[in-house]
């Protein structure tokens, strides 16, 4: 099995240890939070860039 090089933001800096982090895979993106590191969701480039943009965009901010 292949190394996984997982990514966390520089903004979580070694204090903040449970962390949302992110790999390039052969599958796509693969996340995780870094709590539960063997709990894993993968996605494709176009599907994550799609998340990012609506955060950013405040989309996501709605409460039901």
């Amino acid at each position: 099995m292949p190394h996984t090089t997982w990514r966390k933001s520089s903004f979580s800096a070694d204090v903040h240890q449970n962390c949302v982090e992110l790999a390039a895979a052969h599958d796509g993106i693969r996340i995780r939070e870094s709590d539960q590191p063997e709990t894993l969701v993968r996605t494709t480039p176009a599907a994550l860039g799609g998340f990012i943009r609506a955060a950013k965009a405040g989309r996501l901010d709605r409460t039901l």
